[in-house]
């Protein structure tokens, strides 16, 4: 048990989980912390972002064929 301690890979997926965590907070907090104009134009601009990355993420899949059957 104390090797796992020691391993490397054991920090990376700590530090990872942890990030994933804390970054959307930190995000939202600075969101929050702007005047209401610049929040709106900060929240748009999230989604905007979130739908390119979720398109291409699509393009991605059907130029590799990994589209899964329609039902």
């Amino acid at each position: 048990m104390s090797g796992a301690v020691f391993n490397k890979w054991v920090w990376l997926i700590v530090v990872s989980v942890v990030l994933i965590m804390v970054v959307p907070f930190i995000v939202v907090l600075g969101i929050l912390a702007l005047p209401s104009d610049l929040r709106l134009v900060a929240t748009i601009i999230i989604v905007i972002l979130w739908g390119v990355a979720a398109g291409y993420k699509e393009w991605i899949r059907a130029q590799r064929g990994e589209h899964p059957e329609k039902k």
